[in-house]
């Protein structure tokens, strides 16, 4: 039996809106850092490991950004409905690419 939505406290809603934000912020830099990335990497001839930083943080920012809204929203269904805030994946994702990211740049301004 489903429980009627009620309002959550405030605090906890606006809570949410800033991590959702934060998320954005997130993403918004993944994009620039992608197209920096691609403009700017010199990391040899063909510029082919620049190409894949910069595409594999620009999907990373695509896919946060979606990440982000669906977090948001169940955030919100949880808190109005009384159930368990939902596990998510999101942070160790991006922080994983991150890392990978990095990895990738660091071999490659070693390897040149």
């Amino acid at each position: 039996m489903s429980t009627p939505e009620q309002e959550p406290d405030y605090r906890f809603t606006l809570a949410n809106e800033r991590t959702y934000l934060a998320y954005l912020r997130t993403s918004l830099a993944c994009y620039a850092g992608g197209l920096s990335a691609v403009q700017f990497l010199d990391l040899g001839p063909d510029r082919w490991p620049a190409r894949i930083i910069g595409v594999v943080l620009v999907a990373a920012g695509i896919a946060t950004t979606a990440g982000a809204f669906r977090r948001w929203q169940s955030n919100l269904t949880a808190m109005r409905t009384g159930g368990p805030l939902p596990v998510t994946k999101l942070p160790l994702v991006l922080g994983a690419t991150i890392a990978v990211v990095g990895l990738i740049g660091l071999v490659f301004s070693l390897w040149r």
